[in-house]
């Protein structure tokens, strides 16, 4: 079974920046005027409904405060473009003629001690959203729940879909109120009410399109009942990850573990940098693009922590 571990953002970095600790129900300001969403609207690409048929998904992952939570934090929004832009060549060399779209997967509610959710800035998300919509670059928005229910998690996220680049994520290893202690969980009931929550807003709020929800496990605990997860969904397509840490044949095991899961056909599969941080676990050696697409069934978002 594959070992996960991760780093809570360090109490230097947390104080340094933006981010709060919010009451969970409290609004943010994500309202639009008019002619914002008009302008949003107008950038929505014709075949988003159904991007996954020709393209694959390729994601930087972490925290913009943070340089212990993955390379997205490490490096500047044009470092990591370019950065982006290298591995995506390297994964299309090998894609069997499928593109590869950029991402940025970027950790918008992290938990804290108790279970508490600090909740990123808008302005540095906005800088990341912006940057997305100018270069054709996804945006997925995490949150790691932490003490609340998954569609209070949810809701929180929501109002960013009006960009129409966002798309949406849940970690359940962090559903707790014990971080570093206890490992969290969802259950396949609570996956699909908050995909149906996710829809239903979608429609009142006239979002067109189609929008990807990612659900990692790594273990069995992590997504319990999971035989009962729905993907019928018109408006959001399920994306079942795999983000286990350890060596490639650690992470393949892990992997068809979550492929026997076949009611969820869009897999997900996350790979870990050495950054060379105390405690931290990471990919030794790291899979190649093409081993990454030798998996079965084939993954089509693959992130990068």
């Amino acid at each position: 079974m594959t070992v996960q571990v991760n780093l809570l953002p360090d109490t230097k970095t947390i104080e340094s920046q933006e981010e709060t600790a919010f009451s969970h129900y409290d609004l943010v300001d994500t309202s639009f005027s008019a002619g914002e969403e008009a302008e949003n609207n107008e950038q929505i690409n014709e075949n988003q409904f159904s991007f996954l048929l020709d393209d694959d998904v390729l994601a930087f992952y972490g925290h913009p405060n943070s340089r212990n939570m993955g390379i997205l934090g490490r490096f500047s929004i044009e470092e990591l473009d370019q950065k982006l832009t290298a591995l995506a060549a390297e994964y299309e060399a090998v894609s069997g003629g499928r593109k590869v779209k950029k991402a940025f997967y970027i950790i918008y509610g992290t938990v804290w001690p108790k279970g508490e959710i600090g909740i990123l800035g808008s302005e540095t998300l906005m800088r990341y959203i912006d940057y997305g919509l100018q270069n054709d670059i996804l945006v997925f928005i995490d949150h790691q729940i932490g003490r609340y229910e998954p569609v209070d998690a949810l809701k929180r996220l929501l109002p960013w879909l009006r960009y129409p680049n966002v798309h949406l994520a849940l970690d359940p290893e962090w559903r707790t109120d014990k971080p570093m202690v206890d490992f969290g969980h969802v259950t396949g009931e609570e996956v699909n009410l908050v995909q149906k929550v996710m829809e239903d807003y979608m429609i009142e709020n006239n979002i067109p399109g189609e929008r990807l929800l990612v659900i990692h496990q790594f273990n069995y605990m992590m997504l319990r009942n999971r035989e009962v997860v729905r993907t019928d969904f018109n408006r959001v397509k399920l994306i079942h990850c795999m983000d286990g840490i350890g060596h490639p044949a650690m992470k393949r095991d892990s992997y068809a573990y979550n492929a026997l899961a076949s009611n969820m056909p869009l897999k997900g599969f996350k790979l870990f940098y050495n950054f060379g941080i105390p405690g931290a676990g990471y990919d030794n050696p790291m899979m190649t693009p093409k081993e990454v697409y030798d998996l079965k069934p084939r993954p089509y978002v693959i992130m990068y922590q």
